[in-house]
């Protein structure tokens, strides 16, 4: 038995309006089980999912972890795809309560472990604390925020001085559409896009787990090209292509604009439509297309704004170090937070509970294999 594929994404991000959750669209709600983990700071939430998940790789299944934006060592989510099976971080700042409660989800609560006087003796830390990391992130937001501002300046350059050719952008994604869906049959009638994010602002800076989602895929298109090219356009517009032709799809948004979609899986055509900028270069390999938005610019009227688009692009890039930093700060005072619970958590009876936890899920697993619902890679 071959080891599964691990699959990482950030089911929630840190952007410039704020927190932004596509928790939603970790898994569907009439899931086999979804396992919704409760608890404060610290008290092996994260853990408690990453165990279950590398068990289940080792045994051959394939894993999802969804990670944590504000922490780039912890899991915000676990999904087995082929069991349909979930577990799910559902603590602030992404509250998640059944929305099935015994049919299809059911609370773990960590805080059945924790020495509940010796948590309220630390009360006045704990409520300072959690003041503060809500200060640093509301200051964290205000720069992306003005990050935002900056690169929507950078990339109004292209069209405001005309320098963008839209007419042969607009070619470029009728002949690509042209030679992704011709001669395929639709999939389903009734087609679903999947909303998730690939990179995330983190306390580590930008980060990318995009190798993990499309390395695997038969075939990858690249779009390259200056911020402002018409990059997330032709991403957009192949993703509604694909729906109307009756394609599942999954959408992973930018990190800072989670309005615009960066990077767009077909799973039934086994292709990938990659944006590939700054932070998620994408090198092509064989068999891969790769198109140059640049080609679509006229070169002299880019020049003569060149000036003020790289003082645009100086001030994006200084408001996302500032960011960053108050990112980073705000990690740091939750890891202090974390101090608080940790003395008083009786970790031996929460590794008890996830072993239980684990000793069902294979349960299911064996019960969707004798359904022919799954299969081992």
């Amino acid at each position: 038995m071959s080891k599964g594929r691990l699959k990482k994404v950030f089911p929630g991000g840190n952007t410039s309006k704020g927190f932004h959750s596509f928790y939603d669209y970790i898994i569907e709600p009439d899931a086999t089980r979804i396992f919704v983990i409760k608890g404060g700071p610290g008290v092996g939430k994260s853990s408690f999912m990453r165990k279950i998940g590398e068990a289940m790789l080792e045994k051959g299944y394939d894993v999802e972890f969804h990670c944590c934006s504000s922490d780039n060592g912890s899991l915000d989510g676990l999904v087995i795809p082929s069991i349909r099976v979930a577990l799910l971080d559902g603590t602030a700042p992404h509250v998640v309560d059944p929305k099935n409660p015994g049919a299809v989800d059911e609370i773990i609560h960590l805080g059945d472990h924790w020495n509940a006087k010796g948590l309220v003796g630390n009360k006045a830390e704990i409520l300072e604390s959690n003041r503060e990391v809500g200060r640093l992130f509301r200051r964290a937001y205000g720069f992306l925020s003005s990050a935002k501002i900056f690169l929507d300046q950078v990339e109004s350059y292209y069209q405001d001085t005309r320098a963008l050719d839209v007419g042969a952008l607009d070619n470029m994604c009728l002949d690509l559409t042209h030679e992704i869906f011709e001669a395929k049959s639709r999939q389903t009638d009734k087609p679903r896009a999947r909303h998730l994010f690939i990179t995330a602002i983190t306390p580590d800076g930008s980060v990318s787990h995009l190798e993990t989602v499309v390395g695997h895929l038969a075939k990858r298109y690249i779009i390259s090209g200056d911020d402002g090219t018409g990059k997330s356009t032709m991403v957009k517009r192949l993703a509604d292509a694909a729906m109307m032709r009756g394609f599942n799809v999954e959408a992973y948004h930018c990190a800072l604009t989670p309005e615009n979609i960066d990077h767009l899986v077909i799973p039934a055509l086994d292709i990938a439509v990659i944006n590939s900028v700054e932070p998620h270069f994408y090198a092509p390999r064989e068999g891969d297309m790769v198109i140059d938005t640049m080609q679509f610019v006229n070169p002299l009227l880019n020049t003569q704004y060149l000036a003020e688009k790289t003082t645009a692009r100086e001030m994006y890039r200084r408001s996302m170090e500032l960011a960053i930093e108050f990112i980073s700060k705000a990690k740091a005072e939750h890891d202090r937070m974390e101090t608080f619970y940790v003395p008083y958590m009786r970790f031996d009876e929460i590794n008890a509970r996830r072993e239980k936890t684990m000793a069902r899920i294979l349960d299911m697993a064996e019960g969707c294999k004798e359904r022919g619902h799954t299969s081992l890679v």
